[in-house]
Parts: C-alpha cells; sequence; structure tokens
C-alpha cells in the first residue's frame, strides 16, 4: 500500500491496544505504526485488532502496517522478544519474525531501525540485516526513527544499498522541528513521519495563526495542525483513544488550507516567534 498521509500509533496502549485498532480502522484508519517492544507497545493486540476488522470490505492489503526493530538498549530486559545473548542480525531476524507473528501478516509494509546505535558501524551492521529482511519478502521499505543528527542520516542513507524511505521523529521546538532533516528527506524522496505532535506543542495549538485557521473553517487547532502538516509531506502520527477523536483526525482532508494560511502557521515553527 502507498504511505498513508496519517498513521494511528499504538504506543503505551496496554490491555486497551486491540480495542483502539480495531475503532481505528472502523473509523477509517489505514496506516498502522507499532514496535517490537513489550515495554512500550502490545505488538500481539494490534495484529488482535486487524484480525477483528479483516472482512470481504478490508483486506490485508489495503492496510499500511510498519513495526520497528528496537536495540537492546531500549528494551525491558524481562520482556524481551528475541534472544538477548543473539548477535545483532540475529536478533533483529528474530524481531522481524516475531513481528510478522504478532501482526498475523506475512509481510510488514515497513520496518523502522527504532534509533542509530552507538556507532555507524553498527547502524550499518543492523540496516544490513533490515535488508536482508526487504530481500527475504517479509519486509517492503526501511526507516529510522529518533534520528536527530542530519549527519548520521546522511551517512547511513549513503552507505546504505536499501536506502531509507521513512524518517519517524519526535516533532517538537527543542530540535528546530528537524528543519535540515526534513529538507533531506524531501530531497532524497523520504517520507517524514511526526509524533509527539500535540503533545509536545501546546504552543503551536496556541497560535493565533493556527486558532484563525480554526476559526475560520470550524475546526479545532489540533485538526487545522495535523492539515498544514500534511500540506507540508508531513506524515503525523495520532495515537488517541478516542472515537471522536479518530474521526475528527480523518476529517483534516475534508479543508485546504489557503497559502497565506499556510505561511502564517509556517512562522509560528521558527524559534523566538510567539503568538
Amino acid at each position: 500500500m502507498p504511505n498513508p498521509k496519517i498513521l494511528y500509533g499504538t504506543a503505551w496502549k496496554k490491555a486497551t491496544t486491540a480495542t483502539c485498532v480495531a475503532a481505528a480502522l472502523r473509523q477509517g484508519f489505514r496506516g498502522i505504526d507499532t514496535a517490537c517492544q513489550p515495554r512500550h507497545y502490545d505488538e500481539a493486540g494490534v495484529g488482535a485488532g486487524i484480525a477483528q476488522c479483516l472482512d470481504a470490505t478490508l483486506s490485508r492489503s489495503d492496510l499500511y502496517l510498519q513495526s520497528k526493530f528496537t536495540p537492546l538498549a531500549g528494551q525491558d530486559p524481562a520482556r524481551l522478544p528475541y534472544d538477548p545473548q543473539a548477535s545483532l542480525p540475529e536478533q533483529i531476524r528474530q524481531s522481524c519474525a516475531t513481528s510478522l507473528h504478532n501482526l498475523q501478516t506475512t509481510y510488514l509494509d515497513c520496518l523502522v531501525l527504532h534509533s542509530p546505535l552507538d556507532n555507524h558501524t553498527l547502524t550499518m551492521t543492523a540496516w544490513q540485516a533490515l535488508q536482508a529482511a526487504v530481500t527475504a519478502g517479509n519486509v517492503h521499505r526501511l526507516g529510522i526513527s529518533n534520528c536527530y543528527e542530519l549527519a548520521t542520516l546522511q551517512r547511513l542513507h549513503r552507505d546504505a544499498d536499501i536506502k531509507p524511505a521513512v524518517l519517524q521523529n519526535r516533532f517538537y521546538a527543542t530540535t528546530g522541528y528537524d528543519r535540515e532533516l526534513r529538507a533531506f528527506c524531501l530531497e532524497h524522496g523520504m517520507v517524514y513521519q511526526s509524533f509527539w505532535t500535540l503533545t509536545a506543542n501546546p504552543q503551536l495549538l496556541a497560535h493565533s495563526a493556527v486558532r484563525s485557521a480554526a476559526q475560520h473553517y470550524g475546526r479545532s487547532a489540533a485538526q487545522v495542525l495535523f492539515r498544514y502538516l500534511t500540506q507540508q509531506g508531513i506524515v503525523p502520527l495520532t495515537g488517541t483513544t478516542s472515537t471522536q477523536h479518530m474521526k475528527e483526525d480523518l476529517e483534516i482532508f475534508d479543508f485546504t488550507l489557503a497559502p497565506d494560511e499556510c505561511t502564517a502557521i509556517a512562522s509560528a515553527l521558527r524559534p523566538g516567534v510567539q503568538a
């Protein structure tokens, strides 16, 4: 499936994961983001939620399923999804197999390296194992997350045989909203996905440009911010547990911000700009 314009994020849902995923799919979400990381995700619950919704009108090919390989440093030692004593490539192979089992699917639309490793050599060792999953047909494309140094992404892109297709990062003022990274993604045909988009940005939601557009279109500030991002080619993640908010998140494609409105909102993403 092509990259969706908005993703449903499944972190921190715990026992409600299956219910939330099923609700998101029934509302109309077709892109699901998860991870093989029991510490923060119930990946099997994601698979159960998907299984509830697959029928004659919704097939696996209608969905974009994205999971992640999380290195040991990001895992709960008591709940590891792979053998910690295995080599890094074998850990990735086991993690991918676990994700396929959890999600009840034969392939992932995207497999994301949850973060760069301690050095470029280790990152490339991991990337080569991820590439092997693509070659085997278990994965269609690759990505990286939590990568905030442009030089790190540039080196990965330069040295990878299968180039990263996705960069998923926290979207917030501390990193300058990843301006240089997003420009690199645009130049190289990569999709930039934003997480923590609403939680980390109360100042954006309160900005006069966002409030003005919200009033003009009869929408919420969250809808306006999400719509602005999608019009810039950014794919936001939403992890809401509210079916009403799920519905509203998908309704952002029912209106289009004018160029002058986008320019005004863009000003809010520059350092030092006040509402």
